[in-house]
C-alpha cells in the first residue's frame, strides 16, 4: 500500500516514552486489514511448555520495552515508519483452557493477516506458535500463501521430537510437524546455536537426516560471524523465508526471561549483525518466541527482545518496500 502518514508511531522526541498506552514501538493499533504493510502482533500462548510457565506474558512485556525505540536504524539507515505502513494488530485471540482450541484461534487469526497481504512479525508466546503461524503463511499458492519456506532457527534446541510427555504440537516438536506437514523446505531450513543437554541422541539427529544444515553452538564459535552468515545466505537462497528466533538461543546472561535457559550460547550482538544480514531476502513473517518477563526482573529481556524485533523490522520493511 502506499505509504499513510496516518501510521506514524507516537514521536519520543515529542510525547514522552512513558506515556499514553503501550503498542509495539509505539505503532498504532489497527484492525488486520490491506492498508497495513507490517503487522506487529502478540500471541500470548504457553500452553505447550513442559518446564516454566509464563511466556504469554511476553507480548505485553515487550510491548512497554518498546517504548524505548526510535525510528531509524542506526547502521542501515532504514526508516521502517517511512516506507510501509507498520501497525500493532493486538493479539492472536487464544483460549487459557484448551491448546487445541489456541492453536486453531491463532492460525485463523495468521489466516486473516496473510489474507490481507500484510507481512507479521509475532512475539510469544511459547515455540509451539510458529507451527499456526507457518500454517497459514505456507499454505499452498493457490490458497494465497507463500508454499514451503525456508527457515532460519535460533535456539538451543532442535525442536524435532516426535513428541514430548506424550504429546506431539509443543514447544520442542514444531520443525518436526513443519516438515511432516510440507509447510518447509528442509533444504533452506539452518538451524543457529543448538546446545546443551539432550533427552537422548536422537533429539537433534531428526534434521540432520532430514537435510537441515545445523550450526551448533560450538561449530559457531569455530565458523565464525562471517562465515555463519555466508552459509545462512547459500542455503536461504532466493526463495520465501521465515525466521523464528527462540531466544533461549541467546545466552540467558543477557535473557534471563525464558522457559528453558541453556549457558553458553549467542550473545545479542552476534544475533543483531545476522537479522541485518537478511536485507534483501524474501521475508514473508517472523517470531520471537518463549519470552517470559516473570523470570527477569531486571526487564532486559524484553529490552533485547524489542531490539531484536526493530532488526526483524527494518529488514522486511526494506523488502516490502523494495517489491513495492
Amino acid at each position: 500500500m502506499p505509504f499513510d502518514e496516518t501510521f506514524q508511531p507516537v514521536d519520543p522526541a515529542v510525547t514522552p516514552r512513558f506515556a499514553g498506552l503501550a503498542t509495539f514501538m509505539r505503532t498504532v493499533p489497527h484492525a488486520i486489514a490491506p492498508a497495513v504493510d507490517v503487522g506487529l502482533c502478540g500471541v500470548p500462548f504457553d500452553l505447550g511448555l513442559n518446564h516454566r510457565t509464563g511466556a504469554r506474558h511476553g507480548p505485553a512485556g515487550v510491548r512497554e520495552a518498546s517504548r524505548l525505540i526510535r525510528r531509524v536504524h542506526p547502521v542501515s539507515g532504514i526508516r521502517p515508519f517511512e516506507v510501509c505502513n507498520v501497525a500493532d494488530l493486538g493479539d492472536a485471540p487464544v483460549n487459557p483452557m484448551s491448546k487445541d482450541a489456541s492453536i486453531a484461534q491463532i492460525q485463523g487469526f495468521f489466516e486473516q493477516v496473510r489474507d490481507a497481504g500484510i507481512v507479521p512479525i509475532a512475539v510469544g508466546g511459547d515455540h509451539t506458535i510458529p507451527l499456526p503461524i507457518i500454517r497459514a503463511l505456507a499454505a499452498p499458492r493457490a490458497q494465497g500463501g507463500a508454499g514451503p519456506l525456508g527457515i532460519l532457527h535460533f535456539d538451543a534446541h532442535a525442536d524435532t521430537l516426535d513428541q514430548l510427555c506424550g504429546d506431539k504440537i509443543n514447544h520442542a516438536t514444531f520443525m518436526r510437524r513443519g516438515v511432516e506437514e510440507g509447510l518447509i523446505d528442509p533444504a533452506r531450513v539452518i538451524q543457529l546455536g543448538l546446545r546443551g543437554s539432550r533427552f537422548t541422541p536422537e533429539d537433534i539427529q531428526y534434521g540432520y537426516d532430514a537435510g537441515f544444515h545445523i550450526v551448533t553452538m560450538d561449530e559457531y564459535e569455530e565458523l565464525g560471524r562471517a562465515e555463519t552468515i555466508r552459509r545462512i545466505g547459500a542455503v536461504l537462497g532466493d526463495g520465501p523465508v521465515y525466521v523464528s528466533l527462540d531466544i533461549d538461543g541467546l545466552d540467558p546472561a543477557y535473557l534471563p526471561g525464558t522457559g528453558v535457559p541453556e549457558i553458553g550460547g549467542l550473545i545479542p550482538r552476534d544475533v543483531q549483525v545476522i537479522l541485518r544480514s537478511l536485507q534483501g531476502r524474501q521475508l514473508v513473517g517472523a517470531d520471537i518466541s518463549e519470552v517470559s518477563p516473570l523470570h527477569d526482573p531486571t526487564g532486559i529481556t524484553c529490552v533485547t527482545v524489542a531490539n531484536l524485533m526493530f532488526e526483524l523490522l527494518c529488514v522486511i520493511a526494506d523488502g516490502v518496500a523494495g517489491r513495492r
